[in-house]
């Protein structure tokens, strides 16, 4: 099955909505984009003022355009409140892949597993429904908590990209990449689901 673009997806539980980002989100995520500006700091986009943050959503919304990102907001059940986004990105119908990344949350919903669920409900769609062989993750070489989180839900390290990505302040960042495959998918599930039930945290 082929990733729609088109298509206004919308991805829930009873924990977590992912739904289209788009400008009618903007007023509503200034409070979790803005409320610590080292939030996106491995990440080679900004969100620190409105701004930022308005162009990070066009950004999304030309990407949509163009068929290379499908972006989500991500709306918190528990707080009732927009809490960030999350992507799938790099997609590729003809290969069976995509990536999954772009994801950030405000500081008072981390830690509280709404990431584990947006992850959950990310990848359940990529394998069961458009049955893709395939689900990349990509992080800062620096960023030791995202590697350590990628590796709990999963993810099987592939390698570091040396030199990969240009920051904003100058940096360029080693880029490490992380899979899962399809057939992976089963284990993979259920250990998510045994974090779910736990109420254990796994953090991206």
């Amino acid at each position: 099955m082929a990733f729609i673009f088109s298509q206004n997806l919308i991805l829930e539980n009873e924990r977590a909505k992912l739904s289209l980002l788009g400008l009618s989100h903007l007023e509503r995520l200034i409070p979790a984009a803005t409320a610590d500006k080292k939030l996106t700091r491995y990440s080679p986009f900004s969100i620190a003022t409105p701004d930022d943050l308005k162009h990070f959503i066009q950004n999304s919304l030309i990407d949509r355009r163009n068929q290379v990102r499908y972006a989500f907001a991500i709306y918190d059940k528990q707080f009732q409140e927009f809490a960030g986004s999350t992507s799938f990105g790099t997609i590729s119908n003809k290969d069976q892949r995509l990536e999954i990344g772009w994801t950030w949350l405000g500081p008072k919903f981390q830690k509280t597993g709404l990431n584990i669920n947006c992850k959950y409900l990310l990848l359940q769609y990529v394998f069961e429904e458009l049955k893709f062989e395939r689900v990349e993750f990509r992080t800062d070489e620096r960023n030791t908590k995202s590697r350590e989180a990628i590796e709990k839900i999963g993810g099987t390290l592939e390698g570091i990209l040396r030199s990969h990505t240009l920051m904003l302040d100058g940096f360029r960042r080693s880029s490490v990449y992380y899979s899962i495959l399809k057939e992976e998918w089963p284990e993979v599930k259920k250990g998510l689901e045994v974090r779910l039930a736990k109420g254990k945290m796994v953090e991206v």
